[in-house]
């Protein structure tokens, strides 16, 4: 890869050094990063939303196994490139080398988990319904139907992840799978990282003669450009990670258009962990040492991160706070992503702490360096989290509220206030687990994924995984944002009606030429009709 050169993707071309510059800031010493970096254009905004239009065709009749092709060449570029990469990311993230290293090895994963998906094929849910010229009272029509890729893709990059959320993420994998072209707005906090991975993505395209639409990157501010994207009328949906006011902002936007589209956003959530007495009182040590991990990785900046602990007072719980809060008290500041999510950080901090019938538990060392977070435990009654939904509210970094209930009847209604969350955690004993059915149930209508003696952070890439959940976590609870179940949010359903066997879509025609598992007059089947 050559070197920066600050500029937009426009599909092959790129952007030009007309607007006022900005750098990349590397937030541990809270020094400006060469080169400038210069917005995109409106025109040029407009120009890669053109070329995705036009790309559009010929990447829906892609083949499976061209696709797979295409989504694998994109995670060997960037295994080669990867020591560059990760030159560029702990100076723009502050994060460490072996942080990096793992979430490039999870972005090479998403792609290969992707390029298997559609090699194989039988995702597309192919159904087919033979005539019955006999039936009565009137005759049955053939009709098949699967899904079709939706169109041009905007995503907006997070913050916080600077490869596995951002240019070459699972939003761009899973549109690149299901066929569909993408327009990526970079994110300030990593753009140089996001150059270099756009560039790698412009190569694999050319290399697979794919057409110039197929990608594009945008650098500049999401709210005057990508708003501009997320306006213009060939984008068919948006994939979006990040707060809760730039999530609902692009819903607003998209729901406007004179078309509207969908907007899968991933915004805030609270994780709450409950915690049950016979899980504190048999190994309560251990409970707190492996939330105390789980509430300050990354320095607190995960989706994942427990932000509310649910308790009901008893000895061993008291005892397990107190553990809880010593290991608080240890922990070391970190450094944080971008002086402004510190900056939010500490509003979030001193706000919380002044509020009524809140207390300031444990708070960790303070270096007193740039950007430095200060891991802090909250703790409140149960009354008062429920007559408050600003405790609800997301605090982005390395800081959890411990909610005392009395009994189970307030447990009860803590959960029962709680909005929508990516995930939800409980501790238990066999026992208790099995007594406590009901309030699992009220987990699992609140939460995406729901975790038994365990802890929410680290999200497996798989086929299994849910990473969302009801709002806010999500703007659309039904789907996720990873694994290989995202690709579904960028599709469609097509229904052929008494089409002559030659004119169908491959997967759809009688030899099943491609060997996929389709669902045929309600019965599944990989046979040739």
């Amino acid at each position: 890869m050559s070197s920066l050169l600050g500029l937009s993707f426009i599909g092959f071309a790129r952007g030009q050094s007309t607007a006022a510059p900005y750098r990349a800031i590397n937030p541990a010493t809270a020094t400006a990063l060469e080169p400038d970096f210069f917005p995109a254009t409106a025109a040029e905004a407009d120009k890669a939303c053109i070329l995705a239009a036009q790309a559009t065709p010929t990447l829906a009749a892609l083949s499976g196994k061209k696709k797979a092709a295409f989504l694998r060449d994109i995670a060997t570029r960037i295994e080669a490139a990867t020591p560059s990469l990760v030159a560029r990311a702990t100076q723009e993230t502050g994060l460490p080398e072996a942080r990096c290293q793992g979430e490039i090895g999870r972005t090479m994963g998403q792609l290969r988990l992707f390029a298997d998906l559609v090699e194989k094929g039988d995702w597309i849910d192919a159904r087919i319904e033979t005539a019955n010229p006999d039936r009565k009272p009137l005759p049955k029509p053939d009709h098949r139907s699967l899904l079709r890729p939706i169109g041009p893709v905007a995503v907006f990059c997070a913050s916080n992840f600077p490869f596995a959320y951002s240019v070459a993420g699972g939003d761009t994998a899973s549109a690149f799978a299901a066929g569909c072209p993408v327009i990526v707005m970079g994110h300030h906090a990593h753009i140089g990282t996001a150059e270099i991975m756009g560039g790698l993505i412009v190569e694999a395209v050319k290399a697979n003669q794919l057409p110039e639409g197929t990608f594009s990157l945008l650098m500049g501010e999401g709210r005057v450009i990508g708003q501009q994207v997320a306006k213009h009328p060939a984008l068919r949906a948006i994939g979006f990670t990040g707060s809760r006011v730039g999530g609902r902002a692009l819903m607003d936007t998209a729901a406007a258009r004179p078309t509207p589209i969908p907007v899968y956003a991933e915004m805030s959530s609270v994780n709450p962990v409950v915690l049950l007495e016979g899980a504190l009182a048999s190994r309560g040590d251990a409970i707190a040492t492996g939330l105390l991990g789980s509430c300050t990785l990354g320095v607190g900046q995960f989706c994942t991160q427990p932000g509310l602990i649910v308790l009901t007072r008893s000895d061993a719980a008291e005892s397990f706070i107190n553990k809880l809060s010593a290991l608080f008290t240890d922990c070391a500041d970190g450094v944080m992503l971008t002086a402004g999510i510190h900056q939010a950080y500490q509003k979030g901090l001193t706000a919380r702490a002044a509020q009524a019938g809140v207390k300031v538990v444990a708070q960790g060392k303070s270096s007193g360096q740039p950007n430095r977070a200060v891991a802090t435990l909250f703790a409140t009654d149960a009354k008062t989290f429920v007559a408050d939904a600003s405790l609800q509210e997301e605090i982005f970094g390395p800081s959890s509220l411990v909610i005392w209930c009395a009994d189970q009847r307030e447990v009860d209604a803590v959960l029962g206030a709680l909005h929508g969350n990516l995930t939800a955690t409980i501790h238990g004993t066999d026992a208790e687990l099995a007594q406590h059915a009901a309030l699992i149930a009220r987990l699992e209508a609140i939460a995406g994924r729901v975790v038994v003696n365990g802890f929410p952070t680290g999200v497996e890439v798989s086929h299994a995984i849910v990473h969302g959940g009801p709002y806010p976590s999500l703007s659309d609870g039904r789907t996720t944002s990873v694994g290989s179940n995202a690709i579904y949010r960028f599709t469609r359903l097509v229904c052929f009606q008494n089409y002559p066997d030659a004119a169908l879509p491959t997967e759809l025609q009688n030899l099943n030429p491609l060997g996929l598992s389709r669902l045929v007059n309600g019965s599944r089947s990989n046979s040739a009709l």
